[in-house]
């Protein structure tokens, strides 16, 4: 049976996205702080809430910083809302938090004065939302384009390289919904919170071998 590490680092709804990965039968769903146990997992899950300044400073305090970018290079692996902002190379947040750089880009706050066509938009980005595909990737096997998911963030992605980005979302500015490069993807929006797509999503992340 498959292992997929649901990495713990103190600042994640890492029991959600454990059971939505049981759920959907990905294998043996480890919660765990233990490095040498993330290093020999199988699939690899990095989620993340809160405060981006105190989720680096125990990614770093941890040394998940140098693990996320070793282990994310030769497995399937899946940063999920926080966890993917982590992965850039620096959040606005808390007046300026340098992150993992494992992709290129900005973390960007959507501002207190936003507008779509006359219409106050409230921040935090909360409810559901639609996800553009823009790439053909794997992890969309059986997902329709324009598929509505459940997100909760104050800050969006400007990525640093547009081949990377393989979702695009909209809410008053456009964001990178969901970013890939390799075995790496990562996505703004909880698939464990979800519902019919969030699972699927994670289904085809089980079952992904780490290319496409």
């Amino acid at each position: 049976m498959q292992t997929v590490a649901v990495i713990d680092y103190g600042m994640g709804n890492l029991h959600s996205v454990a059971k939505a990965l049981e759920h959907v039968g990905a294998g043996k769903v480890l919660i765990t702080s233990d490095a040498d146990v993330i290093r020999e997992a199988d699939r690899v899950v990095f989620p993340g809430v809160g405060a981006i300044r105190d989720c680096m400073a125990e990614i770093r305090r941890l040394g998940f910083d140098k693990l996320v970018h070793e282990v994310s290079q030769d497995r399937p692996f899946l940063g999920i809302c926080v966890g993917m902002q982590a992965l850039l190379e620096r959040s606005e947040e808390n007046d300026g938090v340098d992150c993992i750089s494992l992709f290129p880009g900005q973390v960007k706050f959507f501002g207190k004065g936003l507008h779509e066509d006359g219409e106050h938009l409230k921040v935090p980005h909360m409810g559901w939302n639609e996800v553009k595909q823009t790439v053909n990737h794997p992890l969309w096997h059986d997902i329709p384009d324009l598929a509505r998911f459940y997100f909760v963030h104050s800050y969006y992605i400007a990525a640093g390289n547009a081949r990377q980005v393989v979702g695009g979302g909209h809410y008053g500015v456009d964001f990178a919904a969901a970013l890939a490069d390799g075995s790496r993807f990562a996505v703004q929006f909880h698939p464990e919170k979800s519902h019919t797509h969030g699972l699927q999503l994670l289904q085809n992340f089980a079952a992904w071998d780490g290319r496409w």
